[in-house]
């Protein structure tokens, strides 16, 4: 998908455009190969320029030189499976191409996108490029927080489940969760190494108004580290203590199965001593022979029954 705005310089409104022109922001989702050549083309660049943003291997970084540069940071997705779903990072570039063209790159669509491309983001101006890179970091870094709370409540909630549990999925689903924050860790880390770098104005120039929507930024995705970093510490003991919880659940459960199967023995065994091709005495002669092999086959197991509770093993 290919999107192309900018904003009037009269009236500050944000406008769509059919057309690539100078001071435009290029919003590039997905994109296809035309539309990759079509804005390579307009822009003279390289595509492959363009192209290390779709990579999904691609890690946060920065590349200028005199005709563009270049800053790809990791932003946070959810990966949907038949069974299970976990967060994923994948790559998002902006391109700042001789100062007159801004491009935004990505494989997925961004919904923090949504405010620039409606025009309801305050103090958004499609030909200060350097204001809108901070405020797009800065959208990222709040995107991170955002999912790390997302990511939080799913582990409470498996937690709770965990209690009563003695089937391993749920633990698997507690280990997507650790896989999540590994990515959210690694990605937060790359994208710190790029807003230091950011901060120093040589890749981009940082006027005195936006140095502290920067440091402001620097600030939040440190504290997604350390909140990322503490979430992964409670849910590294969480899963070792939940493993000790289902192994003891599954003790519990047969232990509670090898009570019952002492308690029922007592009658088939009297049955089996009973049914025996051997003279009974009285038992033989007498009519009430079978209700009183029932009387005390179920007065033994409750007596069974009363003594295994008393121990705990019921």
């Amino acid at each position: 998908m290919l999107e192309v705005f900018r904003t009037n310089q009269k009236t500050g409104k944000l406008a769509t455009l059919q057309s690539l022109s100078k001071n435009s922001w290029i919003n590039l989702v997905n994109p296809t190969e035309a539309e990759i050549k079509k804005v390579a083309k307009v822009l003279n660049i390289d595509e492959t320029i363009i192209r290390y943003s779709l990579d999904l291997d691609e890690t946060a970084r920065v590349e200028f030189d005199e005709e563009y540069r270049l800053i790809i940071v990791n932003v946070p997705i959810i990966k949907k499976r038949s069974r299970h779903s976990h967060v994923a990072t994948i790559a998002f570039g902006m391109l700042i191409v001789r100062d007159d063209f801004i491009v935004t790159i990505c494989l997925e669509k961004m919904s923090f996108l949504d405010n620039f491309r409606n025009g309801k983001e305050s103090n958004f101006y499609t030909n200060k490029k350097s204001r809108f890179v901070i405020q797009l970091l800065s959208k990222v870094s709040i995107c991170y927080l955002k999912t790390l709370n997302v990511i939080n409540k799913d582990r409470e909630s498996l937690e709770d489940s965990l209690y009563k549990s003695t089937k391993n999925k749920d633990l698997i689903k507690l280990l997507n969760v650790d896989k999540s924050l590994v990515y959210m860790e690694t990605s937060l880390k790359s994208n710190e190494a790029v807003l230091e770098k950011l901060l120093r104005g040589r890749i981009i120039k940082i006027y005195q108004d936006d140095e502290e929507l920067l440091e402001d930024t620097i600030i939040e995705n440190k504290q997604a580290i350390e909140t990322t970093h503490i979430y992964t510490e409670i849910l590294s003991s969480t899963t070792e203590a939940f493993g000790t919880i289902i192994s003891n659940n599954l003790n519990t459960v047969m232990k509670f199965l090898a009570s019952i199967t002492i308690v029922f023995s007592v009658p088939t065994m009297i049955s089996s001593f009973m049914g025996m091709n051997v003279p009974l005495g009285m038992f033989s002669r007498s009519p009430f022979a079978f209700m009183i092999i029932i009387i005390i086959s179920f007065i033994l197991s409750l007596l069974i029954a009363y003594i295994l509770k008393k121990k705990d093993l019921l």
